[in-house]
């Protein structure tokens, strides 16, 4: 049995992390692999296909013939499909994590990323939320494009239909310093949506950043992400994100919206070096993120407002020049 609804998602049924609290709270936010040919007829029939051997060497081909500099080196995933036999078998991507697969929106082709989760998952209430239509159409919500979800109740499984984008953090080469400083400013403000919702990601980092090469950026993985309505001061103990803050490593009790602010800090240091930016203004605006002490941080709605302020002083001359190396 499944259930399933279109893109608008205006009348979704209630969440059953809302609702049920007899099951397990680690093992639902477990990280699943789900036997992904067992349910490609369910995904076909809200629209969407899984990536077969035949897609992937279509691809390939089509990148050897348009690159003549890789003709005569197909790569890992090319070869692989070569190997099996039969073009019409899903042809899982050796790249990804188990609980995500590649397909296609049928009727125009979209690509498409599919993550499966527990239903009773927080990231699928978190998600959920964040693409109810109060909140999916605020500019401040950076939230990748959710398709779809597809439910299979009697498997406990929830598949997210996304917009496939691009890790590739900066697309345009060279970049000048305003379109950096945009896909950065992207990232802090949907921290402060996040926060302002009750929401903390706890995974903050450039690994979890997408773009769609037009200059929208995005979080992903919710995987670790809470919900903290009805709590005022809201902590948490043994946080296991990328980037770990000192009280976490010293296995204190801590503030997820402070950890957020610390991650934070740390992708936009990593983007600096990623990109070839030393500015220092901005290194000024993360100094106080990154304070031993949580609670001397700023809040995040604060370092909006120091980085728009600090944004505001660099000159047009300044934001239109050209990032010095690339890395």
């Amino acid at each position: 049995m499944y259930s399933a609804w279109g893109p608008d998602f205006e009348h979704l049924p209630e969440s059953p992390c809302s609702s049920d609290s007899s099951f397990d709270e680690d093992e639902v936010n477990r990280r699943i692999a789900p036997h992904w040919p067992s349910y490609r007829n369910v995904l076909k029939l809200r629209g969407f296909r899984l990536e077969t051997v035949r897609d992937v060497k279509e691809f390939y081909k089509n990148c050897l013939q348009n690159d003549g500099t890789n003709a005569t080196t197909p790569s890992l995933g090319y070869l692989r499909a070569c190997e099996m036999k039969d073009n019409d078998a899903l042809c899982p991507d050796a790249g990804l994590r188990d609980n995500l697969f590649r397909g296609f929106r049928i009727c125009d082709g979209t690509r498409v990323m599919v993550k499966a989760v527990h239903i009773y998952s927080r990231e699928y209430d978190v998600i959920r939320l964040l693409c109810t239509p109060l909140l999916r159409d605020d500019p401040m919500n950076h939230t990748i494009p959710v398709l779809d979800f597809v439910e299979v109740l009697d498997d406990n499984i929830v598949f997210i239909v996304m917009e496939e984008w691009s890790s590739q953090l900066i697309t345009d080469t060279p970049c000048c310093l305003s379109l950096f400083l945009a896909a950065l400013r992207q990232c802090i403000e949907h921290a402060v949506f996040m926060h302002k919702h009750h929401i903390a990601h706890l995974d903050i980092s450039l690994r979890n950043l997408l773009t769609d090469y037009n200059g929208h950026y995005a979080y992903i993985d919710f995987e670790l992400s809470r919900r903290y309505t009805g709590t005022s001061n809201p902590v948490i103990c043994g946080y296991r994100g990328t980037e770990v803050p000192p009280e976490c490593e010293r296995g204190e009790l801590a503030d997820p919206y402070k950890v957020d602010v610390w991650a934070l800090a740390v992708l936009i240091l990593r983007a600096c070096k990623l990109t070839g930016y030393y500015i220092p203004e901005l290194m000024e605006v993360i100094k106080p993120m990154l304070h031993e002490a949580p609670q001397h941080r700023p809040s995040i709605r604060h370092v909006l407002h120091a980085f728009d302020g600090m944004v505001s002083m660099i000159g047009d001359r300044h934001l239109a020049s050209t990032c010095p190396s690339s890395h």
